[in-house]
């Protein structure tokens, strides 16, 4: 008798995924499955779940790259499996990063000679560009402090309220005070003369920002590196400034050259920049460049050897992939100077014809600068019936992501919506954009307000507080909204009703 094996539906070859048995019952989301499953209905599985994703496209509130040439992604694909930490394994690519951190240290105007090799590292971000640059600032200050016999235990940091939160991790996680100069409406990035007041024989450093995250405004790094030099030859003191220049890095030099605020000044002894932002790479990468090689004491540079040659390392991680270094490696040698000028001219163009169209509308206020991070940050004019809230949430219908926040103090009261333009931001895209936000504006004034406006005197629940215009301001219970919206839907519906068949 002739002996048959049957096959088990596990090893079996999948004609149709979706037939399959896999995609009929659910997976366990936070445990390790009992067995394994094909790999095509793995992929299947995980693809159509993550359909559900925003089209990074259309995310307008991230300043990170979402687009790279073909010819990039096939570079970036076949050195995935690198680790950049195996420099004596991987010498090629160490030699990128350095090529890399050289050019953009003389995009920087780094007081470089000739034969003189620049003073940086590739970081996973600006976030943690910024931890090593605010370590080497405070190791130098306690070494000098220690020097004078001085009390080196209370460092601190003077920046705007505007700073992203890197900056409060960096305080928090390094025990370093963080003295904030509160903004005010219509100056949403740091005064310098204030940021120099609270500056003291404690200060590490003080942080200006070139690209504000609020709304892309740079601030004015001259003005703050005058300020402290008059202080510090009044006091004795050598404050010196660190430069976050995540989003403006790539921005200023292209078009603005003639905007004193890298290393030309005097007291910037580094400065940070995104390359995953407007250096034109995907998510992952950093740098960050010191002045000179006294900027960054020796003992914070470890050297070890148990990957092969004698190699120093000054990074808060330790393995990091190499694709990233190289892309941003390809994108500096495939653009060129003039290839970044033309793209930042291209995205500060079509932020230019963003405001303007959104100005036509006659609801907005422009809360962004014309100089600075391409991107348009604006209000509305009347919030008496609705909010920036609730425009950002009714373009997500549309499939735009375009974030909505309050001001930090002493600004708070103020809230704006923020567009920010990448270089695959296309003309059309905007154009469409302004369209959208029209239709949402029109669907908004349809809808009943969240607060009901009487005259005073009226009877009410509940006033609120601070109307102080002759205008009492009511907050509508639950059940007089619910009853509102369904009239205002049944209005819309009969409105827009086409005869005959519906």
């Amino acid at each position: 008798m002739a002996l048959s094996h049957a096959q088990s539906e596990s090893d079996s070859q999948i004609p149709c995924t979706f037939a399959s048995r896999y995609v009929r019952t659910a997976l366990p989301r936070y445990q390790l499955p009992n067995h394994s499953i094909p790999k095509e209905a793995a992929f299947q599985i995980i693809n159509d779940e993550l359909m559900l994703d925003g089209n990074p496209r259309l995310n307008l509130a991230s300043f990170v790259t979402t687009w790279m040439e073909p010819e990039c992604d096939k570079l970036i694909m076949a050195s995935i499996n690198k680790n950049y930490v195996d420099m004596d394994e991987y010498p090629v690519t160490t030699e990128l990063q350095n090529r890399c951190v050289n050019i953009i240290a003389h995009l920087f105007n780094a007081p470089l000679n000739e034969s003189e090799t620049a003073v940086g590292v590739v970081t996973v971000g600006s976030s943690e560009a910024i931890m090593l640059a605010g370590l080497a600032f405070k190791r130098r200050w306690q070494n000098k402090m220690k020097a004078k016999g001085k009390p080196f235990d209370k460092p601190n940091i003077v920046t705007g309220a505007n700073v992203q939160v890197c900056w409060e991790k960096f305080a928090r996680y390094f025990e370093v005070e963080l003295k904030e100069v509160k903004l005010r409406e219509g100056y949403y990035v740091m005064d310098p003369e204030k940021a120099v007041e609270m500056a003291d024989e404690n200060t590490i450093c003080v942080a200006a920002i070139l690209g504000s995250t609020l709304n892309g405004e740079f601030e004015d790094v001259k003005l703050l590196n005058d300020l402290l030099l008059k202080k510090n030859a009044e006091t004795g003191w050598d404050t010196p400034i660190h430069v976050d220049a995540a989003s403006g890095g790539f921005i200023a030099p292209f078009l603005y050259p003639e905007l004193e605020w890298d290393f030309r000044l005097p007291l910037v002894k580094s400065i940070n920049v995104s390359g995953h932002k407007y250096g034109l790479v995907y998510a992952g990468i950093g740098w960050v460049i010191w002045r000179s090689k006294d900027d960054l004491p020796e003992e914070l540079v470890f050297h070890i050897n148990y990957l092969g040659a004698d190699q120093p390392t000054f990074t808060l991680n330790f393995s990091k992939g190499s694709s990233q270094v190289i892309a941003q490696y390809y994108q500096l040698i495939r653009l060129g100077f003039q290839g970044y000028k033309c793209i930042m001219e291209n995205c500060r163009e079509n932020a230019e014809v963003l405001k303007t169209e959104l100005e036509r509308t006659g609801r907005f206020n422009i809360v962004s600068k014309d100089r600075g991070v391409p991107l348009v940050a604006f209000s509305l004019k009347d919030r008496s019936r609705h909010d920036e809230f609730e425009v950002s949430d009714y373009l997500r219908r549309f499939g735009w992501i375009v974030p909505s926040y309050t001001m930090p103090p002493d600004a708070q009261h103020v809230t704006v919506l923020r567009v920010v333009i990448r270089e695959d931001f296309c003309r059309t895209l905007a154009e469409r954009l302004v369209l959208d936000i029209k239709k949402v504006l029109h669907e908004l004034d349809s809808l009943p307000s969240k607060f009901l406006v009487i005259a005073a005197g009226g009877k009410a629940a509940e006033e609120e507080a601070g109307a102080g215009d002759g205008v009492i301001r009511l907050k509508k219970r639950e059940v007089e909204i619910q009853r509102e919206i369904t009239d205002a839907w049944k209005k819309f519906v009969i409105a827009h009703k086409t005869k005959g068949v519906c």
